[in-house]
């Protein structure tokens, strides 16, 4: 009886100490976790986050998410994932948010907790800067020629115009943007129109032989998206942005990318 009571007790005391030792386990990973921010990225979408030809991976959304990683206080990791399970990966827990030129819609409004806006992607037409060419208002594209990328979302600007039935005929679709560059060079075309992001880096890579027309197809907000119940994380990623925009760290992140400043902080319209 007392050495069965013995080999209790002994069972009792081995279960508390491994236990214990789950339960540091498990405090240890907690407060590593708490260290480091998961970024979930299609790497190939340039300027926002993409490889160098050294396979580095840089861009805009990269050096925005160190700079409020360093603001926040933690590590950030840039996990590529497959675009299309972003919302499986939130959920999974395999990633903390994602962040790439990610652009409001309804659906991620529903499926996500979304930030503030932080950049303005507008959709903008561009011409050679030393041509005399400019577009004020929509009218104009009736006069003009115009290039853009097939399956685009300038092109679905361009077809959601209220002008479109006046202009359609004018327009030249393209398999990439730097054969509608080629074109506009040679006055094949007078504008392109494109995502203002990838106009301006483009533009600011080429040293500034185009510019961009005053008149625009519309905004495209871009915003980083946490998993839905995750609102302190959002909470805390809107915070750091603003004090970016604030300080001018932003500002100056944008103009190394697109020679511009087009960050924005503007709320999420709920």
């Amino acid at each position: 009886m007392k050495k069965r009571l013995l080999s209790v007790l002994m069972v009792v005391v081995m279960l508390a100490g491994v236990f214990a030792l789950t339960g540091c386990g498990g405090s240890d990973s907690e407060e590593t976790a708490a260290d480091k921010l998961v970024v979930g990225l299609d790497d190939t979408f340039a300027p926002m986050g993409f490889r160098d030809e050294s396979g580095e991976l840089v861009g805009f959304d990269i050096d925005l998410a160190n700079a409020v990683g360093k603001e926040m206080g933690v590590t950030v990791e840039f996990k590529p994932i497959d675009w299309d399970a972003k919302e499986i990966e939130l959920k999974s827990g395999t990633i903390d948010c994602v962040w790439n030129g990610m652009s409001v819609t309804p659906e991620r409004m529903e499926s996500m907790a979304l930030t503030d806006k932080y950049l303005n992607n507008k959709i903008v037409l561009m011409a050679l800067k030393d041509e005399n060419v400019e577009v004020t208002e929509a009218s104009q594209l009736a006069d003009i020629k115009i290039g853009t990328q097939a399956d685009s979302s300038a092109l679905e600007m361009l077809k959601a115009n209220e002008e479109y039935d006046a202009f359609k005929d004018n327009i030249s679709e393209y398999d990439t943007y730097d054969a509608a560059i080629m074109d506009l060079k040679a006055g094949r075309v007078d504008v392109i129109a494109v995502d203002q992001v990838l106009g301006e880096y483009t533009n600011n890579n080429l040293g500034g032989e185009m510019k961009e027309c005053e008149y625009s197809l519309g905004d495209d907000y871009y915003v980083i998206g946490c998993a839905k119940e995750n609102t302190e994380l959002r909470d805390k990623l809107n915070e750091a942005v603003k004090t970016l925009v604030d300080n001018g760290k932003a500002a100056e992140i944008s103009e190394k990318w697109f020679g511009k400043d087009i960050v924005v902080f503007e709320p999420l319209e709920d």
